[in-house]
């Protein structure tokens, strides 16, 4: 069976609470061997390190953009402190999820707009700091983002990280390449009218891609209800890690390629983009 890393999953999500060890366990029977756990903001950042350390798992911390409009500004302090006090704990493997978020219309507005670029360059600076990768939310902001990676470079080998979720245009994707990052797939991808998505999955290097579910949000197709159908009483499906196989099989089929190579070099592009997770993965 192959390995898979669940690169972005949310499993302190109340959505979870009633059988988030079954969840987990459904994962790893599926082959999902690895997930990574990012924060949204300072009341969660203790959630998903002993999450991490439950599950045998790794973490990120970091203030999501979603999340600014009711951060303080003691949160960035709270932040450094946490990932200083936390490094040399080898389930912390990067600062996330930070990013923008120009989706939103309240977002898009001042002086939201300029709170959330505030908070994204201060934690680019905390992680370049620290000496983390950075796990990026991507959503309509890919220019704005660019920016501030070209302009805060880390000295020495540059960005390492992830854009999560990623759905820009492939020239937006190839300058994320080239500062370093690896671009996350998932459920979205799995929609036959995601038509831009899915010219990426297939266009891009496999060296750029690596996997994961946003659990317990970004749902595959097959759990998906529309809202009259919702409407009529049938349930939304909810997303977990076990999906990962199904997802990655609609990836391997789009490109033409095996379960198992599109495995083996997500394997390798996750290593490349989150260091910290060779130590914690078997050989």
């Amino acid at each position: 069976m192959p390995f898979w890393i669940d690169t972005h999953c949310h499993l302190d999500a109340p959505e979870f609470a009633a059988d988030r060890a079954a969840m987990r366990a459904r994962a790893a029977a599926a082959g999902v061997g690895h997930c990574v756990l990012p924060a949204v903001a300072a009341f969660n950042f203790d959630a998903v390190r002993h999450l991490a350390h439950e599950f045998e798992d790794s973490y990120a911390l970091g203030i999501h953009p979603l999340c600014v409009k009711d951060a303080q500004e003691g949160d960035l302090a709270l932040l450094d402190a946490e990932l200083g006090r936390h490094r040399s704990d080898p389930r912390l493997v990067a600062v996330g999820e930070i990013g923008l978020d120009f989706f939103v219309p309240e977002l898009t507005q001042s002086p939201l707009r300029e709170r959330q670029e505030h908070f994204y360059r201060e934690q680019l600076l905390l992680a370049r700091k620290h000496g983390l990768p950075v796990i990026l939310h991507v959503r309509r902001s890919a220019d704005r983002l660019l920016k501030y990676l070209r302009e805060l470079v880390p000295p020495g080998d540059g960005w390492q990280g992830i854009g999560h979720a990623f759905n820009g245009s492939l020239q937006q994707a190839e300058e994320f390449l080239k500062l370093g990052f690896k671009l996350g797939f998932g459920g979205a991808v799995t929609f036959d009218r995601a038509l831009q998505l899915r010219r990426l999955a297939t266009e891009l290097p496999l060296s750029a891609m690596v996997l994961e579910t946003d659990s317990p949000d970004i749902a595959p197709h097959w759990l998906y209800t529309t809202a009259e159908q919702r409407s009529q009483g049938q349930a939304q499906g909810r997303n977990e890690p076990a999906e990962l196989p199904r997802i990655a099989a609609v990836i391997a089929g789009l490109r033409g390629i095996t379960v198992d190579e599109l495995a083996q070099a997500a394997r390798s592009n996750t290593l490349a983009a989150l260091p910290g997770l060779v130590p914690l993965l078997p050989c």
